[in-house]
């Protein structure tokens, strides 16, 4: 258990201190619950912060379970979406990538996402745990042709670990717990509160001026 994403940060940076000062590697996170994360990765290594943004599609009679992910570019389904109308998957495609452009928006202001081509990314969250979001976020990265993807996480169910790290994309997976008591990514935190907007707008700030002073 970690004692908050902190903790947990500093943890994965020390699994990726061979990326410290490389100035072709970037750190991205998913917001919100990334970024404490991805911050403190980035600061340790000296490496810029961005953010990619994605969000799961909720079954209809129970919002917590993904049935997919989306992004501003992209769309995921899994096979429990099968039996769910068109219908509802497009309103809910249609709502989310609202949401997320409103988040881009809000995020970045008047200036634009890094270029990601020829990159090393190393791609943040706080936990996976059924990968819908992540492997989507994964899909929309590799579209920019960056020279490799490392996943680096600080918990997850090995299932879906071993299917993060089969992906074609993905150069290597860097997880920290693998529990196979896994319910929930919150249940491996003293500490798990909700991120929210300020936090994440800040925390990118800060982590680039940094950047851009260094």
């Amino acid at each position: 258990m970690f004692k908050d994403r902190i903790e947990a940060g500093e943890q994965l940076a020390n699994k990726l201190l061979e990326y410290k000062n490389n100035k072709k590697a970037i750190v991205v996170t998913i917001p919100r619950g990334g970024l404490p994360i991805g911050h403190i990765i980035a600061k340790k290594l000296s490496l810029p912060l961005e953010i990619v943004l994605s969000k799961k599609i909720g079954h209809p009679l129970h919002k917590e379970f993904a049935i997919g992910a989306v992004t501003l570019n992209d769309i995921l389904l899994s096979e429990d979406a099968r039996d769910i109308s068109n219908s509802y998957i497009d309103n809910e495609t249609s709502r989310i990538r609202a949401t997320l452009k409103q988040r881009q928006d809000m995020y970045y202001g008047v200036s634009t996402p890094t270029n990601l081509k020829d990159k090393t990314v190393i791609l943040v969250d706080d936990g996976v745990a059924t990968g819908q979001t992540l492997i989507s976020s994964i899909n929309l990265i590799h579209q920019q042709q960056p020279s490799q993807i490392i996943v680096a996480l600080p918990v997850g169910p090995p299932s879906v670990i071993t299917k993060i790290n089969n992906m074609s994309a993905v150069k290597n997976t860097i997880c920290l717990l693998t529990p196979s008591n896994f319910q929930a990514v919150g249940q491996f935190y003293k500490e798990f509160y909700q991120v929210d907007d300020s936090e994440v707008i800040r925390l990118l700030m800060e982590a680039n001026q940094k950047t851009i002073k260094d």
